[in-house]
């Protein structure tokens, strides 16, 4: 069964410039190569919700988790963690419309 990697954060202001440019030429094609099929990209604009909100599906459960366990998606996550703040993710099964 597929499941979605749900995942949050909220870009450090003193990073935005090199935090888009990672997730275009890194990030994206990284979470991509490695299985993820990404679903959902939500940006808030106005309230307390964390600025970006970013979906990915993986074929399944034990798939999510070898990618998740692998050194290629924790550097990636490092990488990422030198941009945003208040990350976070979670792997929950898929159903339709928006998952939070």
């Amino acid at each position: 069964m597929p499941v979605k990697l749900l995942m949050s954060w909220d870009i450090a202001p003193e990073h935005e410039q090199e935090y888009f440019e990672f997730v275009v030429r890194e990030f994206i094609p990284g979470v991509q190569r490695m299985g993820f099929e990404l679903s959902d990209a939500w940006a808030t604009v106005f309230g307390t919700q964390p600025q970006i909100m970013v979906g990915a599906v993986a074929p399944t459960q034990n798939k999510a988790r070898e990618i998740m366990d692998s050194t290629e998606w924790k550097n990636l996550q490092n990488q990422l963690l030198d941009y945003v703040r208040n990350y976070q993710d979670k792997v929950v099964d898929v159903r339709t419309g928006f998952q939070f």
